[in-house]
């Protein structure tokens, strides 16, 4: 197939997924995108035509790449295609995407509400160098509760910003009706969509204005790539290109590009494998006497549960839980796993499980105010394609290993 651009967008997600970006190469008639490894393009050769080689709205236009190349393209194309954006701009990491976003529309005096509960890399760059270096007045909140977002709205306020589910702990944010409170005061509302792989979840549909995602994760799926990305509005997406791409030079390299969209192909049968293993995992481990809380957005226990199932189609590969044990047993927990591996990262093809204490030095281990109930610590669990029956075999055997707890431990 090679449909225009705006026709593969009218397609269903799993054909998307496929076409969107893709087409045959005019020289060698692959019916892939070739890798592109070059640093510089011909321009064109006359006076009327050489502004064409510069100019943002001919998107096929190439000059250098650390503001756009061919493979980078290709990606946005098909990521824009499938979250139903505009246009999208690709990033050499997820945090350089929501730090691009951040640098492209924000000043100096400026006021941006975000989710308290947020990945451990934007929570420090909101708050130690956005709002301590650089002074925008930053307000983190539960983004949870509307009512917390509509307190700490201004008529000032120029984003708001939301992560849902959250990183690490699978809490769900309204997006509609946040981004109905932020159109009060004419705001931009920026959802970090990751945990959601774009299939089961589309911001933009309920009031969004740019979408970010970690490329890393579900998106690249295979544990061998970094990127990021965000999807929107074009006007938006052109400032961030222009001031981002060009004066930062987070650009995703022709290889990291070509590697995700390989990985994009297969993306909707992946996601339903995770969402449908996540939901299987988290039910046992809700089940099992030796685990004292598990969050995951696909059980009516999940806080909330009501809205993931009203803003999501399936609920991802995502949980976190707590034992009843104590600290010491965590470890033991750990170290009999034997499918599972203890690492950080989530979203690839193998599932990996990484360990939350709420103490230590380094700034993923403790330094976020998790919600009281996580007690000492928590595990995170990145569900992968493994068969189901083989993890929870392998969580249960490591459960085994651990002593049954007399007494729950007190809350810190």
């Amino acid at each position: 197939m090679n449909l225009p651009f705006e026709e593969t967008r009218q397609l269903r997600t799993a054909t998307r997924a496929i076409h969107c970006g893709e087409g045959v190469d005019a020289e060698t008639k692959a019916i892939r995108r070739p890798i592109v490894m070059a640093n510089s393009f011909k321009l064109n050769d006359t006076s009327e035509t050489l502004a064409e080689s510069f100019a943002w709205e001919n998107t096929h236009a190439f000059n250098y790449p650390r503001s756009r190349h061919p493979n980078a393209r290709y990606l946005e194309e098909r990521l824009a295609g499938l979250e139903g954006g505009e246009d999208c701009v690709v990033f050499s990491s997820g945090v350089a995407a929501v730090g691009g976003v951040f640098f492209s529309l924000l000043s100096a005096g400026d006021h941006m509400v975000s989710s308290r509960i947020c990945y451990i890399g934007i929570h420090g760059l909101l708050v130690e160098h956005l709002g301590k270096r650089f002074g925008v007045e930053v307000s983190m909140v539960d983004s949870t509760n509307v009512e917390d977002v509509r307190a700490a709205i201004r008529p000032t306020t120029k984003l708001v910003h939301i992560e849902t589910p959250s990183n690490p702990t699978t809490l769900v944010s309204d997006i509609a009706a946040i981004a109905a409170i932020a159109r009060t005061v004419g705001a931009l509302v920026t959802v970090d969509s990751t945990f959601s792989g774009i299939i089961a979840q589309q911001p933009l549909l309920l009031g969004a204005d740019l979408v970010m995602h970690s490329l890393t994760k579900y998106i690249n799926g295979h544990g061998d790539g970094l990127g990021g990305a965000v999807i929107g509005r074009q006007d938006l997406i052109t400032r961030i290109r222009d001031a981002a791409s060009i004066h930062l030079g987070a650009t995703i390299n022709p290889f990291g590009a070509w590697l995700m969209s390989r990985s994009v192909v297969t993306l909707p049968l992946r996601m339903q494998r995770h969402c449908e293993n996540g939901l299987r995992v988290a039910q046992f481990l809700e089940s099992h006497p030796k685990v004292k809380l598990v969050r995951y957005p696909g059980l009516e226990s999940h806080p909330q549960h009501a809205i993931a199932r009203r803003q999501m189609d399936g609920y991802g590969g995502m949980l976190n839980f707590i034992l009843a044990a104590e600290k010491k047993d965590y470890f033991r927990f750990l170290e009999s796993l034997r499918v599972i591996t203890h690492a950080v990262c989530l979203g690839h093809a193998e599932s990996l499980v990484q360990y939350y204490p709420q103490e230590g030095n380094h700034p993923e281990l403790g330094v976020l105010n998790y919600p009281e109930d996580i007690g000492e610590g928590f595990l995170r669990l990145s569900v992968g394609l493994e068969d189901a029956k083989d993890l929870i075999a392998d969580l249960a055997q490591a459960l085994e290993k651990i002593p049954a707890l007399r007494a729950s431990p007190e809350k810190p």
